[in-house]
Parts: C-alpha cells; sequence; structure tokens
C-alpha cells in the first residue's frame, strides 16, 4: 500500500502527516510513504530524516488579495498539476493525505484526476485556502476541533490535531547534554516557526541581558536567520532548525515561547508545557492563539507594540509563579487528544481499501 502524503512551504503540515505516517505504518505494515512538497521549503530535511522518499514538484503562492505574482504563480500551479500527475502516475498509490499548504493544492487535483482518494486534515481553527480548494475533492475529512465539523460537511470527523509519538519520548538529561544546560537555572525555549521569525528573533535579541539572568535559553532561530542575532553563551544557545532533536529540547524545557502554528501547539498540549504564545498578527494564528488563551491553557502576546522589555516581563513573571506554570501546563494538556494520529490514519486507511 502505497501512500503519498503532501505539503509544505512550511512545517506547519509536515509534523502530523508524520505522526499519521507513524500510524498507518502499525495499521498497515505493508505501508510505505512518499512525500511530494516543494523545492525550497523546509520540510525536505524532516521528511528525509524521517526515512521517507521526496519528490518536489511547482505550485504558485495562494493568495487572497489582488497581485501582479498571482498571473505567474496561477501558471506555476498548473505547472505543478502536471508534476504531480507525472509523480502520482508512477507511484500509483492507494491514497493521498494533506493537511494543507499551497503544494498540496495541485497534488490534490491530480490525485482526483486519476481517481486516486483523498484525504484532508484541517488543523487550524480557520480553515486555509488551501484546505477550501482540495475539501470538495476529499473522500474524507478530519478536523483537529470539534467546532470545526459544521464547516466541512458529513464527510468531516473530530480528531483532534496528531502529534508523533517521538515528541513524547524527550529525555531532559539528553537535552542538558545537546543543549549544554544545566540543572541550575530553569530553561526557555523559544521556537519562530519552521521558517523561523524576525519578530520573535528580534525580542529575544533586545531582551536577551535580562533573560539570560533569570533562564537558560535554548533559541530555535530560522534557517539563514541568525545573522545580527548575540554570540552564543553558557547562558544562550541557538541553533538554526532542530530536527528529531526537537524532543529533548522540549523535555528539558520550564517554558516554550512560540508562534502559533497548530502542528506546534498540538505538540505542546500533548506535552502540558507552559507556554507564551506570539501569533503572526492579522493571520489565522490569532484565532488558534485566541483558542488557548480563552482557556486559560496558554499565555498570548500580541507582536503589535510587543517590546523587548515587555516580552522580558512576561518571561519573567511565568519564571517566577510555578504555579502559574503548573496551571497552564495542567489546562493546556486536557485540550489534547492522544488518539489523533491513529483517528486519521483509520480513515486514510478506510478510503484507500475502497478503492
Amino acid at each position: 500500500m502505497v501512500i503519498v502524503l503532501t505539503g509544505g512551504g512550511t512545517l506547519g503540515p509536515v509534523t502530523p502527516l508524520l505522526a499519521v505516517a507513524e500510524e498507518l505504518k502499525k495499521l498497515r505494515p505493508d505501508a510505505t510513504f512518499h512525500w511530494i512538497g516543494t523545492f525550497s521549503g523546509p520540510e525536505r530535511g524532516l521528511v528525509e530524516a524521517a526515512g521517507m522518499p521526496f519528490s518536489a514538484i511547482r505550485s504558485g503562492k495562494l493568495r487572497r488579495y489582488f497581485s501582479l505574482q498571482n498571473l505567474g504563480d496561477h501558471a506555476r500551479l498548473m505547472l505543478g498539476i502536471g508534476d504531480a500527475l507525472k509523480v502520482l502516475g508512477r507511484l500509483r498509490p492507494a491514497a493521498v493525505v494533506s493537511a494543507g499548504g499551497f503544494v498540496a493544492v495541485p497534488v490534490a487535483w491530480a490525485a482526483a484526476l486519476l481517481g486516486i482518494p483523498v484525504h484532508v486534515h484541517q488543523l487550524d481553527l480557520r480553515p486555509g485556502l488551501a484546505n477550501r480548494l482540495t475539501a470538495p475533492f476529499a473522500k474524507s475529512i478530519s478536523v483537529g476541533f470539534e467546532e470545526l465539523v459544521g464547516r466541512f460537511g458529513r464527510r468531516a470527523v473530530w480528531t483532534g490535531n496528531p502529534v508523533r509519538s517521538s515528541i513524547l519520548k524527550g529525555s531532559a538529561d539528553e537535552g542538558r547534554r545537546l543543549f549544554g544546560v544545566s540543572k541550575d537555572a530553569p530553561v526557555l525555549l523559544v521556537l519562530g516557526g519552521g521558517t523561523g521569525s524576525a519578530v520573535v528573533n528580534s525580542l529575544v535579541a533586545g531582551s536577551l541581558p535580562r533573560l539570560s539572568k533569570a533562564a537558560q535559553i535554548i533559541h530555535v532561530s530560522g534557517k539563514g536567520k541568525a545573522e545580527g542575532l548575540p554570540e552564543q553563551s553558557a547562558r544562550y544557545r541557538r541553533v538554526e532548525l532542530l530536527g528529531p532533536e526537537i524532543a529533548h529540547a522540549f523535555a528539558v524545557s520550564d517554558i516554550v515561547v512560540t508562534r502559533a502554528g497548530m502542528g506546534t501547539l498540538s505538540e505542546i498540549a500533548a506535552l502540558g508545557k507552559a507556554a507564551i504564545i506570539i501569533p503572526i498578527a492579522d493571520s489565522h494564528q490569532e484565532e488558534n492563539a485566541a483558542y488557548f488563551r480563552d482557556r486559560g491553557a496558554a499565555l498570548c502576546l500580541d507582536e503589535n507594540g510587543l517590546t523587548a522589555d515587555g516580552f522580558a516581563d512576561a518571561v519573567t513573571a511565568l519564571l517566577d509563579d510555578a504555579s502559574k506554570r503548573t496551571a497552564l501546563g495542567a489546562k493546556i494538556s486536557a485540550l489534547s487528544k492522544p488518539d489523533a494520529a491513529l483517528r486519521v490514519a483509520d480513515q486514510v486507511v478506510t478510503i484507500a481499501l475502497r478503492r
């Protein structure tokens, strides 16, 4: 049974689908996987580290506003359908699985043309344009939040968002070894999303003199975005990207600062970590962040007007309040669905066998 997974441009749709692949392998030991992604996105490294073959195709960015770039991107989208038809025609998969990302659109459309069943998973509270374009061609749909079931009709099933089992197996001792942190001070893990965040990087740089007195910092800056950041020190460790070792970074951390990508938030929830969320302004991430904030499961900061001092104030206040950290961890953990990956995998096997 060949299963094609697709998504990229960011890591948002990637880690949940890797979790689904783990469960698919348990359900169907004969299953093999192939990933279709972008040429320049960060997903290739993570996918190939998981031992999965990878094919890149052309695809335009899907914009909701007028731009002359749309003309060229529409052409690339058509070319991407041709690329996807070639890959799918060669592989003849039993099913195609997507969790969003613009590269998934030509793959899902090509699959529909070839009669290959498609499964779509909706991670975020606000359905993205890619999923809205691919959902009409899906044989089955899963959603991360119960509130979304009505948005996709009778095919939609509330599963929760998948989390890789490896995330749950991190070791604090290994985290201390890998990142050179000690037991003598709390650890702050700062994530800027799959492609990094200039806003978050700037906040870390500006607040580091204060933060490094209160905690040890592990800062994931994003590939190619370390320029201008402070030099590493005993209290400040910086890496561009994290692969499997992110499980150990989570395990050793006392607080996680993150953007509001649902893949990462789902992993934080599964681990019951105290989190400070800085969503991308005027984006779907604000709705993701508000969901956790309104349930008392995370602290949220508005990047508009947020200064380095304001950021440091929020972090140090949480570092000083162990009971608050415990309460946040318990409440975010209660929002996790531990069997989400298995439930999605079961749907994929069902449509694959019906073909």
